[in-house]
């Protein structure tokens, strides 16, 4: 991450097609922001390299490959080191979101979500990042 570069391009990946719509409407109408929705894993890591995201939403649970498995695969390309990923989940238990973090996330966003809220929040995880790596 270039210090000084704008927040602009987030990589979403959710299975479901209402929370991609609520991603959409929330992240790119409220937030201003450029976003690539993936439907799983295979396409994120097909599209990833195009778009170079500057912060990743990826959910937990999805049908061809799960968040954890997928974060491992996008860690290991090169444009991806240092790229906050940022977990969405249902399972809010502690335990649970620790795990997550282990797995390397930046953090964890609990479904459901505030709309309103989610351009500020996933801000602060960029920020957060950016900090982190100079």
């Amino acid at each position: 991450m270039e210090q000084g570069e704008a927040f602009e391009r987030v990589m979403c990946v959710e299975d479901d097609p209402d929370i991609r719509l609520i991603l959409d409407f929330s992240l790119a109408r409220l937030g201003g922001l450029t976003l690539c929705l993936c439907e799983g894993g295979e396409q994120a890591l097909q599209r990833v390299q195009d778009f170079r995201p500057q912060l990743l939403l990826l959910d937990v649970m999805m049908p061809d490959m799960s968040g954890p498995e997928t974060l491992v695969q996008l860690r290991a390309l090169p444009q991806m080191q240092g790229v906050p990923i940022v977990f969405l989940t249902a399972k809010a238990m502690q335990d649970e979101v620790e795990a997550l973090l282990e797995h390397g996330a930046t953090g964890v966003i609990v479904k459901p979500f505030d709309p309103v809220a989610l351009p500020g929040i996933i801000r602060i995880y960029w920020d957060h990042g950016r900090d982190t790596q100079g």
